[in-house]
């Protein structure tokens, strides 16, 4: 935004490096370079990386002698600030972001104005820690690369991820959503969820390789098979990355059939996002990507198919030592697409159904984000602007550090509680925290006090969240 008269202007943090290095790979005066195993921008010159890296050694060591048990997490200075990750013993991830910037003319000159308080800690924390999650997903732990082959093959790894990956982080638009990295689920009746399950059991039994499932619908989540802490980082991949790039065909094809009439009548639109692009054609690959899951004890490796048809998506995930023939992907590409394509249209017709009942989508009256620790759900009338790979936040920065703010004093304490904050002209920020669940809500409204803004928070309760007990 551009102040008065074309004279100020803003600009968003952005990311001035990200390294990661094991100060055990280079223990010697003269060996610090061997610690390095990954370092953008490259382009850096050698002495700077190593100097970096000492410096962040430094300041981890000497917060260790005030808190042993936690290390420092975040560095403030001035122009940027450092944060800090070891996801394994001894490996570190550092990210440096630059912090956001007044651009003023000063006698025709620009002069520069560091926002030294504007990065929330907790929400970039949560980005690098994402960022671990991310590698961990595609490539297992450091640990297994270096069992698998040495420091070359982990530098490899992390050098062929995070070249691509860096570029996917918008460190602008990062908000109180990066902390709880949840679960947006799909809100279903009785009925079609059973119809669901048992979809799933039939192709799990029909295709008996298959060990997991997940299954979506219009990018929310409605039955998955992984573990909380896999599915949630899955999911993001899936919303963020898998799914846009896949966006095109599916408009075109909304209501003509894809394909000639099957055999029996049946019209199917189902399709691999990961795998085989042309089933017809003999020569072609059924190469799917490997995803790690359980890493902590199990530590299993699997081929992820990612199906999709219409609006549904379903994810199996099939044991990596077993590679996927084309005759296996033509077999679930015979059984499941028809009867997801059926599936599809069932859940469409429902969810129109319930909509008609509960009134048209418009603006909601409420912002609010909601999240539950127990079950990673997660729910924000606020991030209703939705670009392929981001949701914007729709209201002020301002308010959106607030609720950061809110959140982070939340997480301090172990005890429920609510905290009301009066913001800007006739904004109020509600922020709730009742057994695992959490619920931030904005309102706007002129001339009301303390007494009507409970009062406002208690009617959404009960008209979002009637089955959810909010202590009062």
């Amino acid at each position: 935004a551009a102040g008065a008269a074309g004279q100020e202007k803003q600009l968003a943090p952005t990311l001035l490096s990200f390294f990661i290095y094991n100060p055990k790979l280079g223990p010697k005066e003269g060996e610090e370079e061997k610690k390095i195993l990954f370092y953008h921008p490259n382009e850096v010159e050698k002495n700077e990386k190593i100097r970096n890296v000492g410096l962040c050694e430094a300041i981890v060591q000497f917060t260790r002698t005030f808190s042993p048990t936690k290390p420092a997490k975040s560095l403030h200075t001035q122009k940027n600030r450092q944060f800090f990750h070891e996801p394994e013993e001894n490996f570190w991830m550092v990210m440096v972001v630059r912090n956001p910037i007044i651009e003023k003319h000063k006698d025709g000159k620009p002069v520069y104005e560091y926002q030294e308080e504007e990065l929330l800690d907790k929400v970039y924390s949560s980005v690098l820690q994402q960022c671990y999650s991310m590698y961990k997903l595609f490539n297992g732990t450091f640990r297994k690369a270096m069992e698998d082959g040495g420091v070359k093959v982990l530098k490899e790894r992390l050098e062929k991820f995070f070249h691509r990956y860096l570029q996917t982080l918008h460190l602008q638009s990062c908000d109180l959503l990066d902390v709880f990295c949840g679960i947006s689920f799909f809100p279903l009746d009785k009925m079609t969820y059973l119809k669901i399950q048992s979809f799933i059991n039939r192709m799990e039994e029909s295709l008996n390789i298959v060990k997991y499932t997940a299954f979506l619908y219009n990018d929310q989540l409605i039955w998955s098979g992984l573990e909380q802490d896999d599915m949630r980082i899955l999911y993001k991949y899936l919303t963020t990355s898998l799914f846009p790039r896949h966006m095109e065909p599916e408009l075109a094809g909304r209501d003509s059939p894809i394909r000639a009439e099957m055999p029996g009548n049946l019209q199917h639109y189902g399709r691999f996002l990961t795998g085989p692009l042309n089933l017809n054609d003999p020569e072609t690959k059924c190469r799917f990507p490997k995803i790690f899951v359980n890493t902590d004890d199990t530590y299993e490796e699997l081929h992820l198919i990612v199906y999709k048809a219409m609006s549904a998506a379903v994810c199996f995930m099939i044991d990596a030592s077993i590679p996927p023939t084309l005759e296996f992907c033509r077999k679930l590409d015979s059984i499941v697409g028809p009867q997801l394509t059926v599936l599809a249209s069932d859940i469409c017709e429902q969810y129109n159904i319930n909509k008609r009942i509960s009134g048209a989508e418009k603006e909601p009256q409420f912002k609010f984000i909601y999240f539950n620790h127990m079950n990673l759900a997660e729910k924000s009338t606020i991030h209703m602007r939705k670009t392929p790979s981001v949701s914007l936040a729709s209201v002020h920065p301002d308010l959106m550090k607030i609720l950061g703010d809110i959140n982070s004093d939340f997480s301090r304490v172990d005890e429920d509680e609510e905290i009301i904050v009066k913001a800007m002209s006739d904004y109020w920020v509600v922020g709730k925290k009742s057994d695992q669940r959490e619920l931030y809500v904005i309102l706007n409204q002129k001339n009301v006090n303390l007494i009507e803004v409970n009062e406002e928070v208690k009617k959404l309760c009960a008209t979002q969240f009637n089955n959810i007990f909010f202590l009062d």
